[in-house]
């Protein structure tokens, strides 16, 4: 176990905490910048850790009722072939060695989005909530076949990315069903994340692109940093945390990309 690693872990915990959303779009970056782990497998180690914290989080909204488990079949539909065909693509590209560029790209462009999600979200779910334009009208008619498109494009950015799993999920759940409840979109999100997140990092396990030791250090100090930024994130401004972790990711997302 390596103490710098388990303070990353608690350092992203809080983050997480105070805002609800960061972990792999903060720890992946943090993984790959700060330690010089390769993205490969800094994305691979951060789908395994994302997919054994959420587990909980699961557990807990299944007991509160707080799961449309048909909404997360819908985008499970979409995003679960859609990984597996990222990982057999990634697998294609790894002899040749340019399946780490393909990762490093997507993650750039993954934290982009992010990033513009985390600012434009409230905006774009009052408008949809209003429900009196006529793209709010075209997307009630067609929000089926836009849940599984838009999972499938999530299972793509995921597995290549391990961003998205949570933030892109609420947005899409937003903007399409912009009247469900908060409680209700969180634990929607975190039961869909979980196979996506196993599903990838086991393609990722199954490529090499997974560190146990980074994994168990990550984990240790993730969960107390949680704890704590849960608790912080009572007496702190949230919109300002998020719109400060807005701007990291997209500076983050274009040294990535570019």
């Amino acid at each position: 176990m390596d103490p710098l690693f388990t303070l990353a872990g608690f350092v992203v915990g809080i983050c997480v905490g105070l805002t609800g959303v960061g972990g792999g779009a903060l720890m992946t970056p943090i993984l790959v910048m700060g330690f010089g782990i390769p993205t490969a497998l800094a994305v691979g180690t951060d789908l395994v850790y994302a997919a054994i914290t959420k587990a909980s989080g699961v557990w807990f909204h299944g007991r509160k009722g707080s799961i449309q488990w048909r909404l997360v079949g819908y985008l499970a539909l979409g995003s679960l072939p859609a990984t597996l065909i990222t990982v057999v693509l990634l697998d294609s590209l790894q002899p040749s060695g340019h399946h780490e560029r393909v990762i490093t790209v997507a993650l750039g462009v993954t934290l982009i989005i992010t990033s513009l999600v985390l600012l434009l979200k409230e905006r774009i779910a009052k408008s949809m909530a209003s429900g009196n334009s006529r793209m709010a009208a075209w997307i009630r008619l067609h929000r089926t076949r836009l849940l599984v498109t838009l999972g499938a494009i999530l299972g793509v950015l995921v597995t290549l990315s391990s961003v998205g799993a949570g933030a892109l999920t609420a947005a899409i759940l937003f903007l399409l069903y912009p009247r469900m409840p908060a409680i209700a979109v969180v634990g929607t999100d975190l039961a869909h994340a979980v196979p996506l997140a196993t599903l990838a990092g086991l393609g990722h396990l199954q490529l090499g692109n997974v560190d146990f030791t980074l994994l168990g250090s990550l984990l240790l100090g993730s969960i107390p940093g949680t704890a704590l930024g849960s608790q912080l994130g009572i007496h702190l401004p949230e919109a300002m945390l998020r719109r400060g972790l807005a701007g990291i990711l997209f500076v983050t997302g274009l040294k990535f990309a570019f």
